[in-house]
């Protein structure tokens, strides 16, 4: 009998055509959740972008059909359908079961790709219980249809036509993924984005879930100056720059195909104290920025400071404004397309080509200087408020010392109010946020002592989207909150220093528990977003109702009014029950508290996430700014069915 730790020629297994995909798909798709579930949207509709980016394809359209199976139409060339040289079966049949299969890998098919170079197709066809593919081309029309990546029906033709283009309609697998529904707003989100990076490109998305199909279209001839005029609604715009600045360019015809690379960005400034900068490459979200984006900000530092230091707008003893202050209130979109991007991480976060670093800073350099040489009253107001922003990163600087200072006098630096834990292991600790004295104390008696600490917070917090840093860091209590965390914000910031690696934010069920929750997450989001980016932010979930029979002493604890309502359904007579709201932490005592909302073994924790930037951004700024139209829309349109805001 052969032992259990025998490793032989048996023990390797070979997985064949698309197997491996179905046997680890996250490693192709990132995970199985909502956010997999959509990618398998994002890699059809890049091989449609990819025709639209290579002069093939005008119109895109999307349809979730009512059982959540997705069509993706375009009319580009439609993917080949004559045999395979190699493989001796129709080449729609190869490029749809057979990874690593595509155009892509041909710099004469594809000047610029943003799809999986040939993997996305076929690991949408493997992780789809049936998937139907249509093409016109050569002047017919083929079809062919697949269950879990196996070939079911083989290629026919089913028609005549004179247009081109490809439609794949898919299932996804319910074998594979947590859940099959797709998310409206997700699709849609996206979608736009994707217009707003390929000028003239008409996509449509249609709901037909819905008893009256909603449908959006998007089509945008600006193009990248549209998108910053987007991201910039209702936001108050410098005067004289209610036109983003536009500039374009790209290597010459004779440049080696892997150096050659096109380089497009528009700027606008607005009068927040908050940044803005997306950077794209090939279309593809570049969240961690790279080459590209280096490229960028190099440039436009140094090109205002030459201009400002030429035309005696900075005089010669003055220190060069930083990138930071010039880069305050902007908004700017950085779309760059190149052949065979070398991306670092299997995201796809970070552009490593380092040559469009250069490009860039080339371009954008020539560009910005032409503009500010011919637009000198746009560019002083530029300055204006660049310099602005030196000021209060000076003030802030001071902030930061006199805390310093402050600390170091004092015989315990740590924020008084603060119940700290006894582990000093960041990685087991937990630090709760919570509103008030009262809710504190029931807070500090129940918790663990060995890994729990609790900083109660004295009011709401800064709205810290409405003012500087140096305003933001006068506040004793934002000041406690970033003691007690230890990671320092700005430069200073450093999320080894963390003192803990769960931040809860633990506040009433209340409107005004909602507030500071939001507050909380503003400041989270513009001081601290690598702690939201590494999992180290929760929102926890006290329950709104404890339902107690009659003459019982313990009742049962309700988070939400449909769970009360199925609870409540299971008694004839209301006089057989009583139910008790919790509109405060403080009404629970602290075994009560522990047990709901502090026990890890019984607690509900949202785990605070944002998988969209461009929303999540939009979401805080139009929210939390200083301009009210977005707030009161926001509020009429979701008030009956929010309960608080996701970011």
């Amino acid at each position: 009998m052969a032992k259990k730790n025998d490793y032989g020629a048996d023990s390797i297994k070979i997985l064949e055509g698309l197997d491996p995909v179905r046997k680890r798909p996250g490693m192709y798709i990132g995970s199985t959740s909502s956010t997999g579930l959509h990618h398998l949207v994002w890699e059809i509709v890049d091989n449609s972008v990819d025709e639209a980016m290579a002069g093939f394809c005008t119109k895109i359209k999307v349809t979730v059909h009512p059982d959540n199976s997705i069509t993706v139409e375009d009319n580009g060339r439609g993917i080949p359908v004559a045999k395979h040289p190699q493989r001796k079966i129709p080449t729609l049949e190869v490029v749809l079961t057979v990874l690593h299969a595509g155009g892509k890998f041909d710099n004469d098919a594809y000047k610029v790709s943003g799809g999986l170079h040939g993997v996305g197709v076929s690991v949408v066809n493997a992780l789809s219980k049936r998937l139907v593919a249509r093409v016109k081309r050569d002047g017919g029309i083929y079809e062919m249809e697949f269950q879990r990546g196996k070939t079911t029906k083989k290629m026919q033709k089913v028609g005549e036509t004179k247009t081109t283009g490809t439609t794949v309609t898919f299932w996804p697998d319910d074998m594979i993924f947590e859940s099959t529904v797709y998310d409206y707003d997700t699709l849609h989100d996206r979608l736009q984005e994707t217009a707003f990076l390929n000028k003239g490109l008409k996509i449509t998305l249609t709901d037909e879930r819905e008893l009256v199909p909603r449908t959006d279209e998007f089509c945008y001839q600006g193009g990248i100056v549209d998108f910053v005029k987007f991201l910039n609604t209702e936001k108050e715009i410098l005067p004289g720059l209610s036109r983003p600045i536009y500039i374009e360019g790209k290597t010459d015809a004779d440049t080696p195909v892997n150096r050659k690379g096109e380089v497009e960005v528009s700027l606008q400034w607005n009068t927040s104290y908050s940044e803005q900068v997306l950077s794209f490459a090939n279309d593809i979200y570049t969240d961690e920025g790279g080459m590209h984006l280096e490229g960028f900000r190099t440039a436009l530092t140094k090109t205002i400071n030459d201009y400002a230091r030429s035309h005696g707008l900075l005089k010669e003893k003055d220190s060069n404004l930083t990138g930071d202050d010039i880069r305050e209130g902007l908004t700017a979109v950085l779309s760059v397309k190149l052949p065979d991007p070398q991306f670092e991480g299997q995201t796809k976060a970070k552009l490593g080509s380092s040559y469009m670093r250069t490009l860039t800073n080339k371009i954008v350099s020539q560009g910005l200087s032409d503009y500010l040489e011919e637009h000198p009253n746009q560019a002083k107001e530029i300055f204006k408020k660049a310099n602005q922003a030196a000021k209060g990163r000076l003030a802030a600087q001071k902030a930061r010392q006199a805390t310093r200072r402050k600390g170091l006098l004092e015989s315990a630096a740590l924020p008084g109010k603060l119940a700290d834990c006894s582990v000093r292991d960041a990685s087991l600790t937990e630090l709760f946020i919570v509103e008030g004295d009262s809710a504190g104390g029931s807070a500090k008696m129940a918790r663990d002592r060995s890994i729990q600490a609790v900083l109660p917070l004295r009011g709401k917090i800064l709205n810290v989207e409405r003012v500087q840093e140096h305003r933001a860091l006068s506040s004793d209590t934002i000041m406690s909150l970033i003691t007690a965390i230890g990671t320092g914000v700005g430069p200073e910031f450093n999320i080894e220093k963390a003192r803990y690696h769960k931040i809860v934010i633990m506040t009433d069920a209340d409107v005004d528990g909602a507030h500071i929750r939001i507050l909380l997450l503003t400041f989270f989001y513009r001081y601290m977003r690598p702690m939201i980016d590494a999992g180290y932010i929760y929102v926890a979930q006290p329950p709104l109702y404890q339902l107690k029979p009659k003459g019982k002493k313990h009742g049962k604890y309700l988070f939400t009014d449909e769970e009360l309502e199925i609870e409540a359904r299971k008694y004839s007579d209301p006089s057989r029950y009583t139910v008790q709201r919790y509109k405060g932490l403080g009404e629970m005592d602290p075994e009560q508290l522990w047990t709901t909302t502090m026990d890890p073994k019984n607690r509900i924790m949202l785990r605070v996430s944002i998988e969209d930037a461009m929303a999540a951004e939009l979401a805080v700024s139009n929210l939390m700014g200083t301009t009210v139209e977005k707030r009161k829309d926001f509020i009429q349109t979701h008030a009956k069915d929010v309960r608080f805001l996701d970011i």
